[in-house]
């Protein structure tokens, strides 16, 4: 499996504000979208769920790893990896804060303690 996305989807993901995710309950279940947000932080793609691990889309993505982000008119396979390591957790923290600085309130929100656990990173799927 690749472990990053190559430049121009890094950059991408670096400057737009929201991403659809695709998940899935299970392999043979229907996909479910929602919108989220998405940042960057040294050249690698990261997500979190601002309603925790309550977040739906969070349950199927730590279900089923394999998903879809749909970034304007890329469709992106991906595959996600939770992050447990303190350092990086705080380094998307600030990342959050600062691509989200017009939006203050709804930054702060993907920074509340419940929602750490639910960084995840965001590899290119095989499939891609």
């Amino acid at each position: 499996m690749a472990t990053a996305f190559d430049e121009e989807v890094i950059r991408l993901l670096a400057k737009i504000e929201e991403v659809d995710i695709e998940t899935r309950a299970g392999p043979d279940a229907p996909a479910h979208r929602v919108t989220i947000w998405v940042v960057v932080m040294d050249g690698v793609a990261y997500l979190r769920s601002v309603r925790g691990v309550r977040g739906r889309w969070y349950r199927e993505a730590t279900a089923v790893p394999e998903v879809v982000v749909y970034a304007g008119e890329r469709r992106l396979p991906a595959h996600v990896e939770t992050v447990s390591d303190s350092i990086t957790i705080a380094g998307v923290s600030e990342a959050f804060l600062r691509k989200y600085v017009q939006w203050p309130k709804d930054a702060r929100a993907m920074v509340r303690d419940e929602v750490l656990p639910t960084t995840l990173r965001l590899h290119p799927s095989e499939a891609s």
